[in-house]
């Protein structure tokens, strides 16, 4: 299912329905950006360009959920959760699940990340699949 976005950050959506990893940087000091603007923060600049990043990185925190709570229901539990900081991006931070076997997840492991879908209540919504890397 395509997630629609007519905001700063539909190019991203757009990519991830595609399989890709899109992240915005400013075309004009270079500063990478997450979440998305329209406008870089740092110079002022207007002309945010969307570039295509490897989705791998290191994790900066994760966090085991035991318990289902609001639509996360559809994934089963227990599950991690990561926040990465994408090593292709300036280190700017996306979350995901871990899929696979989590034993040797710490701060600072190493992973790489698919597109998949998420089930959250009744919509499958397009995210980062983490698995660690050898």
């Amino acid at each position: 299912m395509a997630h629609s976005s007519i905001e700063a950050d539909a190019p991203y959506w757009a990519a991830l329905d595609e399989g890709r990893l899109v992240m915005p940087r400013c075309g004009h000091c270079g500063t990478w950006h997450w979440p998305a603007v329209a406008r870089c923060g740092e110079c002022g600049n207007w002309g945010v360009e969307w570039h295509d990043v490897a989705p791998e990185g290191t994790v900066f925190t994760w966090t085991r959920t035991w318990h289902p709570f609001g639509g996360t229901e559809g994934i089963g539990t227990p599950f991690v959760t990561l926040v990465v900081s994408i090593d292709g991006a300036g280190g700017k931070r996306l979350m995901g699940l871990l899929d696979g076997d989590d034993a040797g997840i710490a701060i600072g492991a190493k992973v790489k990340g698919v597109v998949g879908q998420t089930r959250f209540g009744d919509r499958a919504v397009p995210s980062f699949h983490w698995h660690l890397a050898n």
